[in-house]
């Protein structure tokens, strides 16, 4: 992805910012940036920084707990962060900033602080190439180079010659930032999907009742009634959720072979858990299984069907037991390896 052109500013220096790089500190040190110049502030506090790269980061590691690597503190910060203040893992990001940079706790401040060792001078390397801290820090105070910004003990500002290019560019320069930033976490996830709608948080998630009035519908309308897998309790129409086997929060879709209908009052407890196979497959393929016969026979155009192609692109040939289950175990693996917890 290019960057737009300047004549008078060294673009090439800030394409090559993200050059080698080992962990997420630059990407979110960028959108952080450019937020703030967006406000119209180029006296930026570092804290405003740092509160930023933590909330920019919260829904995706606390949400989706998308693996940000060995190397990177963003995501152990994040963590340690939400132990002190308790706040909640979906709250709004404009929400969190505000918390972070109002806390007086000592802790929380020490785990924002800790970017200040490394990020704020390395991230201007490609103006200053071979300079240790010191020498980034003295140089860019004099804007040497035509800098992004200036660098002080407490606050950084913004190269005046860079304003109009930032604001004008602030569109294209965030998708930069999430491009590089997806392609690094997908590097860290291989087997995780959807990670570029895992960096920013969706306004709304969208509701299951086109899936339910057009698909499970007509399957319990014909049943009669079909009992939850999870509490055996008898579902009828009007008298049910629709939920996420594996969790959205993992796969981030609404496709059929991952919804089912499912007890209210359990769906709102199971949350983002997932379902030891080895207790609920056998139920969860039975379900499915005869969902698709009923759909395939009374409405063999049905939409819905279509998402099954997505795992299974001849439905009628290839949908087993064993197939199935071969889809989902891998999955639900990944989901367990990157922080989703079981259903006790």
């Amino acid at each position: 992805m290019l960057l737009p052109n300047s004549n008078s500013l060294p673009v090439n220096h800030l394409a090559a910012c993200f050059n080698n790089t080992s962990a997420t500190y630059k990407y979110y040190w960028l959108l952080s940036i450019l937020q703030e110049v967006e406000n119209g502030n180029l006296n930026v506090p570092k804290r405003n920084l740092f509160a930023r790269m933590i909330s920019n980061a919260w829904y995706t590691v606390n949400y989706f707990h998308v693996s940000f690597g060995t190397q990177d503190l963003i995501q152990q910060a994040i963590l340690t962060i939400n132990q002190i203040e308790k706040i909640p893992i979906d709250e709004k990001q404009n929400i969190v900033f505000q918390k972070l940079c109002a806390t007086t706790n000592r802790d929380t401040e020490r785990q924002l602080w800790h970017f200040n060792k490394n990020v704020p001078h390395w991230f201007l390397s490609p103006w200053f190439p071979k300079k240790d801290k010191n020498e980034i820090y003295q140089l860019s105070k004099s804007f040497n180079e035509n800098c992004l910004y200036a660098l002080y003990e407490n606050e950084i500002v913004i190269n005046s010659n860079w304003k109009s290019y930032l604001t004008l560019n602030a569109r294209v320069l965030k998708d930069f930032c999430y491009w590089n930033l997806a392609l690094f976490l997908q590097s860290k996830n291989p087997n995780v999907p959807d990670i570029p709608n895992k960096l920013i948080k969706p306004a709304q998630r969208s509701g299951l009742t086109t899936q339910r009035k057009g698909f499970w519908d007509l399957v319990v309308k014909e049943l009669g009634s079909v009992n939850c897998i999870y509490t055996g309790e008898k579902l009828t129409i009007g008298n049910y959720a629709v939920e996420h086997f594996i969790p959205y929060n993992f796969v981030s879709h609404d496709l059929i072979w991952n919804l089912i209908p499912a007890d209210k009052s359990f769906n709102s407890s199971k949350s983002d858990k997932l379902p030891p196979l080895e207790k609920y497959f056998n139920s969860f393929f039975d379900m499915q299984k005869t969902a698709i016969k009923i759909v395939m026979d009374k409405n063999p155009k049905n939409k819905f069907l279509e998402d099954y192609l997505t795992i299974f692109p001849d439905l009628e040939k290839n949908f087993s037991k064993e197939k199935f289950k071969e889809r989902i175990q891998p999955l639900i693996t990944i989901a367990s390896n990157n922080g989703f917890e079981f259903l006790k």
